[in-house]
């Protein structure tokens, strides 16, 4: 699993997001592209301290799904969204893709942290897993909309 803390793959996911546009056909799912970009905005701002979003700890999630946040294998097309991650204002996409482009960033020059707090809901994350956990998230909503 590529992770969002390499060069490679960090440069490939910036690109694409720059190849994203409103034009971009939705290949499934019910956001719009404002709305994924400013839902991709959530783990950001939970890594990055921003937001825990009222998460509290979660064991049924930390022993069934925390693995399937960081493996190899792809997420399927339209699986539900956490509850605290819906969308359903709508939302400006250049200023989403900003907002989105910044956080990038701001992951990106704390890309040799290693002291990452523990997830509000699943727990600890090593780094490599908060790196490709990242990326997977990234890859599923820019492979929701074609790029």
């Amino acid at each position: 699993m590529k992770s969002l803390f390499d060069a490679e793959a960090f440069s490939e996911i910036k690109t694409r997001i720059d190849n994203l546009s409103e034009a971009s056909e939705k290949q499934w799912g019910k956001m719009t592209h404002g709305q994924m970009l400013h839902h991709c905005q959530g783990p950001f701002n939970i890594m990055l301290e921003k937001n825990d979003y009222g998460m509290k700890p979660n064991w049924m999630a930390k022993l069934f799904f925390k693995k399937l946040l960081y493996n190899d294998k792809p997420w399927r097309k339209n699986l539900p969204t956490a509850k605290f991650l819906k969308e359903t204002e709508a939302r400006n996409f250049e200023k989403e893709r900003l907002d989105l482009v910044k956080l990038l960033d701001e992951f990106e020059a704390q890309k040799d942290r290693t002291d990452w707090k523990p997830h509000p809901a699943f727990g600890h994350f090593t780094r490599l897993q908060w790196g490709q956990m990242q990326y997977k998230h990234l890859d599923h909503h820019l492979r929701q909309f074609g790029v």
